[in-house]
């Protein structure tokens, strides 16, 4: 811990009372010239991977007791829950997730990470933020820090979450099962948001709805019977039936699911045999399977169990050799921002910034969050969950005229302008606490 607490003394400046009448943005671009940027690039530099987030947690949580929560470590694993009661009123949660990749970073930044670690899979591995996660603990540190300095300006309690592997779906649902709405506090509400890389610096995305995607990752062993590759025959070629369960697997999403229902099923991998002439006993597919609704969520497992099963069944196999379809725990439901909390969100954030702040896109693509474990309807939690932009609108103005194209998430390019990103994310977190937690609000 020597080295975290150098860090941390490093790191300490004096933190004036912020009044009312200060200006809430000035005091947070101060904050981060002299606190938030140093944060930032020591996580940059030092992402940790999935279910390993040691360093990472033991910053957060004592960047979170220096500001005055009481802290309680390894929840859920890595997991960090803060809270601070501050008189009655509602109980306000606000979360941001820690996790980097295993994705070598190539973003020409100075400040690129050339971290290694072990994953829990026993590979070592590059670790990248290629997803932003810096950013969001980052402006939870900062959000904090001004919300101790005016607790005069809001009543009820606060929780704030750092919460591990994110990236692999599984570290909300284990905060969760140890206890985090029965050992601590449970929100009348939560919130979190995202950096984007494909949102304008400066702009927030907020819409009511589904925000993120259910994601299902879903394993089928097909079983065959090896042979010689020139007595094809002799055996029951599992690369064959697998090839079959591939292209019919399509059939569910443009022939079970009506046409205005979101769905994909995306075979990531397909691993059989080791040599050009024998047919191997095993072929392994993996897989992504991604809905907006539990009814076509449902009805994309089921057809994969039933495609896969009678694949094999037509191949001649016995019963107790079909191939087999594993779900992995690794999944998630889809996000839905309550359309109550979200219209009053969406009111604080255009009385703050303006009414041009949203750059509200329609979605392009079905990420998936596991904050739904957190928030309705998979409790009674409402919650929202929003974006704030990563790219300098000049960056979308040049790839629209055929320059470079802007770096996705988890490209190892990828990259956000972090000044932009947190600022405007600490502000946005704490404006949204300011009228959660508004004195005599309900």
């Amino acid at each position: 811990m020597k080295h975290l607490l150098a860090l941390a003394a490093a790191l300490a400046v004096a933190q004036p009372v912020l009044s009312q009448e200060s200006d809430l943005g000035t005091a947070i671009a101060a904050d981060y010239d002299n606190k938030l940027e140093a944060l930032f690039l020591d996580f940059h530099q030092n992402p940790e991977l999935s279910y390993k987030e040691t360093r990472t947690a033991a910053i957060m949580a004592d960047e979170w007791r220096n500001s005055g929560f009481q802290v309680t470590e390894n929840v859920g694993g890595t997991g960090v829950v803060a809270v601070m009661e501050n008189g009655e009123g509602p109980t306000l949660m606000l979360r941001a997730d820690m996790d980097g990749l295993p994705v070598k970073e190539d973003s020409g930044l100075s400040y690129a990470s050339t971290a290694m670690q072990v994953s829990i899979d026993g590979q070592e591995k590059p670790v990248m933020h290629a997803c932003g996660h810096d950013v969001h603990i980052t402006s939870l540190i900062g959000a904090a820090r001004q919300l101790v300095k005016i607790k005069d300006q809001w009543k009820g309690t606060l929780v704030l979450i750092a919460q591990p592997a994110e990236e692999r779906i599984g570290g909300a649902r284990m905060m969760m099962e140890d206890g985090l709405y029965t050992r601590f506090p449970k929100p009348d509400f939560a919130v979190a948001f995202h950096v984007s890389a494909g949102t304008p610096t400066g702009k927030l995305d907020l819409a009511e709805g589904i925000s993120y995607s259910s994601v299902d990752t879903v394993d089928i062993i097909v079983h065959g019977v090896g042979a010689h590759g020139a007595s094809p025959h002799r055996g029951k070629d599992p690369i064959v039936m697998g090839s079959q369960i591939v292209m019919a697997l399509q059939t569910i999403v443009t022939r079970d699911i009506a046409p205005l229902k979101p769905a994909i099923i995306t075979v990531g991998s397909f691993q059989s045999g080791f040599k050009h002439n024998i047919i191997s006993d095993k072929a392994v597919l993996q897989l992504t399977v991604r809905s907006d609704d539990a009814d076509t969520r449902k009805k994309l497992l089921d057809g994969i169990k039933r495609i896969s099963e009678n694949v094999g069944r037509m191949a001649g196999m016995p019963e107790d050799k079909l191939p087999e379809v594993k779900v992995s725990i690794e999944s998630t439901p889809a996000v839905y921002n309550d359309s109550k909390l979200t219209k009053r969100i969406q009111g604080v954030f255009k009385s703050r910034f303006g009414d041009d702040i949203f750059d509200n896109q329609p979605r392009s693509g079905m990420g998936g969050e596991d904050f739904a474990y957190f928030v309705a309807p998979n409790t009674d939690v409402p919650g929202v969950y929003f974006a704030v932009g990563g790219t300098p609108q000049a960056d979308f103005d040049r790839e629209k005229a055929g320059g470079a194209p802007v770096p996705s998430h988890h490209s190892p390019f990828f990259k956000v302008q972090p000044r932009e990103s947190i600022t405007l994310g600490t502000e946005a977190m704490v404006a949204a606490t300011l009228e959660l937690l508004a004195p005599g609000s309900n």
